[in-house]
Parts: C-alpha cells; sequence; structure tokens
C-alpha cells in the first residue's frame, strides 16, 4: 500500500477536537480503513492520545480497524433478510471462503461484515459485494456470485 502524506491529508482540518470525525471518516476513505500510523498521525495532529482516537472510532460502526479485502462483502441480517435466510446465506458463504465474518481471505480478495439493514426489505436476503447488490440470494447462486469477483 502508498504511503499517505498525512500533513497533505490534514491541511484542510483547523486541529481542533471537533476535527477527529471528519479526520478518521476522511482517513478511511483514503485508506479504506483506520491504520495504525493514521491514529498515531491524528493523535499528533490533535494534541490527543493514541487511547482516545481509538475510544471515539471505535464507538462507531462506520470505522474499521482492519484492511478491507479487495472485495468487501456486506451480507443483510435486519429483520426480512434475517428471515428469509439471511444467517443462512451468512454461515454459506463463511463456509465458501473459510473466513468468519469481519475477517479477511488469506489472498486478500475478500472480506465478510455483516450489516443491520441495506435498505432492499422487498428484496431480501440481500449481500451487497462492492457496490453491486444480490437479491434474493441462495445458496446455490453463491458460487456463480462470489466468482464474478477475482
Amino acid at each position: 500500500m502508498n504511503t499517505v502524506d498525512y500533513d497533505s491529508l490534514f491541511a484542510s482540518f483547523s486541529g481542533s477536537r471537533g476535527d477527529l470525525i471528519p479526520l478518521l471518516q476522511q482517513v478511511q476513505e483514503v485508506e479504506g480503513y483506520v491504520s495504525p500510523q493514521s491514529v498515531k498521525a491524528i493523535a499528533r495532529f490533535l494534541k490527543l492520545s493514541e487511547n482516545e482516537i481509538f475510544g471515539v472510532a471505535s464507538f462507531y460502526a462506520q470505522f474499521r480497524f482492519i484492511q478491507p479485502g479487495k472485495h468487501s462483502i456486506h451480507i443483510c441480517l435486519g429483520t426480512a433478510c434475517h428471515v428469509q435466510g439471511g444467517p443462512i446465506i451468512q454461515q454459506a458463504i463463511e463456509r465458501k471462503l473459510g473466513i468468519s465474518t469481519g475477517d479477511i481471505t488469506p489472498d486478500r480478495r475478500f472480506d465478510i461484515q455483516r450489516v443491520a439493514c441495506l435498505g432492499c426489505c422487498s428484496l431480501a436476503p440481500v449481500v451487497k459485494i462492492d457496490n453491486d447488490i444480490y437479491s434474493h440470494v441462495n445458496v446455490d447462486c453463491l458460487d456463480k456470485m462470489l466468482s464474478a469477483y477475482e
């Protein structure tokens, strides 16, 4: 991964405590996650401890501390998807990829995340891979669905 120039990335911020969330969002947009290096850089810039940065970032579900895979799989487990078999789809994807939710495949091809709702309730169960939404997903279509992502 390329080295991030945090000074340039932070240039539009004032350095006040109120910049913390926007800085975390900016870093995650650039790096794909909140890296240990970015936490150190933010702590120096805002004159806060790294523990404070982790404390705030870990409170919000939007921030991740593990580098994502090349393709991110989001399995909807909201009420409609749960009732229509979302947990079965989750287990099947985990088995096929050999990892658990929250992990990354050893080849860094996929990471798996569970989400509370993707807002596609009438299409349940739903899986999102990168920006592609798959509706009415069943175990039989998983191989074809996953093979589209090299």
